[in-house]
């Protein structure tokens, strides 16, 4: 038993305490309190002045096999065209393929993650080959097989089980693996009631996939005109028999069955008041990017509206191809920026209990409680303040973050 003093100790799932101390037993919270509750008698103290202690990060949403795409896709104001970049300065490459020359790089993306605060993620992957190197930086999380196809049928979820099953052994317990339908714009509709089946009848009932991200998927799904038609065209993944279901991606995925309280539903920057509404209906976690949907040209995510809808809202950075860094600090600097309306622990509660939960480790991981795991992190603060939340929420470098 050892028990840690700081000047903040932000539980999560209850109001900062002042001149707190978390009581860790093993690898487990034991006991929390403030300066009115004796810790138990005869434990070590070891004082942390300056400092807040709160628990690890949750990064819901990241593409660490394009880490090695770090400064080669510069940012666009249309996404299509970034899109035509990334599929250009990425395909035909031993990069592509998941060998060495990718896995160096995201060796490195993982050391970043965790020097910024990281405990577990939702990784995407199209190679899964990113299980490994999470498990063996002792991050946790699931990692999103992502599946994509316009014209593809349902029988390539069949095809990539053997894959999926060795992913899981080098996640080696530590990292899940479920399944991901890209995109509205780039799966059909068969693939992605396939996916749908194959996440419910698996022991991960979780699955993402990117959703209202640019005005150009509106225009497709509404409309079937505008830029993706002609990219699809120009890739050989355009089919001609199929017709824009003209309504919103989240109208058309609940037609399709395929959205539930397991679904993280990526960027939504484009969402409706009444898209919003819906995602909040059934359940959805939303998992907003605000550095990326800026550098890929789709404009700035309306955060507030985010919050206002209800909807769950967890965080993530995604890819060293469209951030800057893989520090969740530096998004919630972003969000504050965008929503000052929104309380800062409501944000904070976003990169920790919220993403955890969306990921189905809200038992373990997320929040300071007695039984949780003790995966927490000191960081060290600009000086004495007053408003501990908004002080984590107005940039954190890895730099001021220790691990317990």
């Amino acid at each position: 038993m050892r028990v840690v003093r700081a000047d903040w100790v932000c539980p999560v799932a209850r109001p900062p305490i002042a001149n707190g101390w978390v009581a860790i037993d093993g690898a487990r919270v034991h006991a929390l309190g403030g300066p009115e509750d004796p810790p138990p008698a005869g434990a070590p103290v070891e004082r942390r002045a300056g400092e807040a202690v709160l628990p690890g990060l949750v990064n819901a949403h990241t593409h660490l096999e394009l880490s090695w795409l770090a400064g080669k896709v510069p940012p666009a104001h249309r996404f299509t065209d970034w899109v035509a970049h990334l599929v250009l300065t990425r395909g035909g490459t031993p990069e592509a393929g998941g060998g060495e020359r990718t896995l160096a790089p995201m060796r490195a993306a993982v050391r970043e993650l965790r020097a910024a605060g990281t405990v577990a993620v939702g990784d995407i992957s199209n190679t899964l080959a990113s299980p490994g190197p999470l498990a063996d930086a002792g991050l946790d999380g699931v990692v999103f097989h992502e599946l994509l196809g316009f014209s593809a049928t349902g029988a390539v979820v069949e095809e990539t089980r053997g894959l999926r099953a060795k992913a899981r052994v080098a996640g080696d317990g530590r990292v899940r693996i479920s399944l991901a339908p890209h995109a509205p714009y780039s799966t059909s509709a068969e693939l992605f009631r396939a996916v749908r089946a194959e996440v419910d009848a698996g022991d991960v009932p979780l699955t993402s996939v990117h959703l209202a991200e640019s005005p150009e998927e509106i225009e497709l799904l509404e409309r079937g005109t505008g830029a993706w038609p002609r990219l699809l065209a120009r890739l050989g993944a355009w089919r001609d028999d199929w017709r824009p279901p003209g309504v919103g991606p989240v109208e058309y995925l609940e037609r399709l069955g395929v959205l539930d309280a397991g679904t993280l539903a990526v960027h939504g920057v484009q969402l409706s008041e009444a898209s919003l509404a819906t995602l909040a209906r059934l359940g959805c976690t939303l998992v907003t990017c605000p550095r990326s949907n800026q550098w890929v040209g789709v404009g700035a995510p309306p955060v507030s509206r985010f919050y206002a809808s209800g909807v769950r809202v967890a965080v993530g950075t995604d890819s060293l191809a469209s951030a800057p860094d893989l520090n969740l600090f530096a998004e919630l600097k972003e969000l504050r920026w965008l929503a000052p309306d929104v309380p800062a622990a409501a944000l904070v509660a976003s990169a920790t209990l919220e993403g955890a939960r969306a990921l189905g480790l809200d038992g373990e991981l997320g929040s300071i409680e007695p039984g949780k795991r003790a995966a927490l992190i000191a960081v060290r603060l600009p000086g004495p303040v007053a408003d501990v939340e908004e002080a984590l929420v107005s940039g954190i470098e890895p730099r001021q973050v220790t691990w317990l």
